[in-house]
């Protein structure tokens, strides 16, 4: 036998090489799917953008311009059902006929749009607006039980609702996220060059101001999705190195918590919270927002009392579930921590933050729930390995004083306003404050915008944060 002889033939070589590329290309395909990244999210690191599509979304089209064209003529004329600057519910031939019109509106289908989740988010931006409009420009006078929604929004809110995997209502999204344009199309998509409150309700510097302040907050977090990518990244959490690059990626998370606390905390620079709790935040109230208001009829839907219709609230921003979920703040008391939990602790709602994710994009909710199912949760590592312990600490504590000052913005734009001495005879506010006091008296204690009782609320979030540090 010759030497030449002992060599595979080409064929076989061509078979192993073969072998070997499908081998490759079903390890990577297998490696890909137990990691994926956050753009397979709509998680958009590469622009910096984070939860922000990298674009403003577009203007609809023929036929959907219909919808455009109702929302712009309702920021035009209509005003609160009970104008609050005015002693008595406000009539106008305007609103009804706005509201007329909008009942007469074609239900169109929006299978045009599902190929393109820009205008899919615009569609439910649009549809969405025009259904708090229609119900919060009813006089109070006039509703004398549910409100019945035209059919001629709900049936493509709900069919985009479907797509995109969100509550059939105004959310957190299309009010902050979803909620802007550029102010100079010719340079990149940064919170300086983006004009917030492309839409609004009051027509107020105050409103915009609002959804500016919470759309800093997401910008900001933006680093905080760079930190959990990082670390989902490292090729371990024990070797010296990994440990290193850990307290590192922990010392720079509490820096963006503080430049969050800072940013929630200066919103009293910008925002009136007699402007916004008056003006602007009735018009977030989702269906049955508390006791005495009137529930919301979904026309042609079977039970709409299955729906999530509460309304935006910041419970509703993904980057803070996101932090939550990564420092695995316990708010639904699961799993056993030092201090235990109060009284008001346990009266609280320990779902409102589950609850809360229904009301964001379905891909954003897929990206939380991936970072909650890691296989090397921080906390865990914190308490196996000392040398993290500190790092980690700092970064709970960070979050823990955020939220205090959350509390602090909380009473005054809320829980003070409902409270809130009466302006003397002769201020136009005096007879909406005694309407307010008379509703106050019905609708029992204050809640948030998704309809919650915030002070509880708010504690018990603060609370479970505070249980996340680690003893030494």
């Amino acid at each position: 036998m010759y030497p030449i002889d002992l060599l595979p033939s080409p064929l076989h070589l061509f078979n192993d090489a073969l072998r070997i590329l499908q081998s490759y290309q079903v390890s990577r395909r297998v490696s890909l799917d137990a990691h994926p990244t956050p753009a397979d999210f709509d998680v958009n690191l590469q622009t910096n953008t984070g939860f922000f599509p990298p674009e403003p979304l577009p203007r609809l089209q023929e036929p959907f311009d219909v919808w455009e064209h109702a929302l712009s003529q309702a920021q035009k004329v209509l005003k609160l059902g009970e104008d609050l600057l005015n002693d008595g519910s406000r009539i106008s031939s305007e609103d009804e006929l706005w509201r007329e019109r909008i009942r007469s509106l074609p239900i169109l289908t929006t299978e045009d749009l599902h190929h393109d989740h820009q205008l899919l988010r615009r569609a439910h931006k649009v549809l969405a607006f025009l259904v708090h409009f229609y119900v919060h420009s009813i006089p109070p006078d006039a509703i004398t039980g549910p409100i019945i929604v035209p059919r001629s929004l709900i049936a493509p809110l709900m069919s985009v609702s479907h797509v995109l995997r969100i509550a059939p209502v105004l959310t957190f999204a299309d009010t902050v996220l979803w909620n802007w344009e550029l102010i100079n199309p010719e340079l990149p998509v940064t919170i300086e060059n983006m004009r917030f409150g492309q839409e609004l309700f009051s027509g107020t510097e105050d409103e915009r101001n609002f959804y500016l302040g919470s759309a800093k907050a997401e910008m900001i977090g933006v680093e905080m999705l760079h930190i959990f990518n990082e670390y989902q990244n490292l090729p371990n959490t024990t070797d010296l190195s990994s440990v290193c690059r850990i307290n590192k990626l922990l010392n720079r998370l509490t820096s963006i918590i503080q430049e969050i606390d800072a940013n929630v905390q200066s919103v009293r620079e910008i925002v009136d919270p007699h402007m916004f709790y008056w003006e602007v935040r009735p018009w977030f109230n989702g269906s049955a927002s508390s006791a005495s208001a009137p529930a919301w009829i979904y026309e042609g839907v079977n039970d709409t009392s299955t729906l999530d219709l509460s309304g935006p609230s910041a419970g509703q921003s993904s980057v803070m579930h996101a932090v939550d979920l990564f420092l695995d703040i316990d708010h639904k008391l699961q799993q056993r921590r030092y201090p235990a939990p109060s009284e008001g602790n346990k009266r609280a709602d320990h779902g409102f933050m589950e609850r809360m994710r229904r009301y964001m994009p379905g891909k954003h909710r897929d990206y939380l729930e991936n970072i909650a199912e890691s296989s090397r949760p921080i906390r865990e590592v914190a308490q196996s390995t000392p040398a993290v312990r500190e790092a980690y600490n700092s970064a709970v504590t960070a979050l823990k004083k955020l939220r205090d000052a959350h509390m602090r913005i909380a009473c005054l734009y809320v829980v003070s306003m409902s409270r809130s001495t009466k302006p003397p005879v002769g201020c136009p506010m005096f007879a909406m404050a005694e309407r307010m006091e008379r509703q106050a008296a019905k609708s029992g204690p204050v809640t948030g915008t998704g309809g919650n009782e915030l002070s509880l609320l708010l504690k018990a979030g603060r609370d479970a944060t505070h249980r996340a540090f680690l003893k030494n």
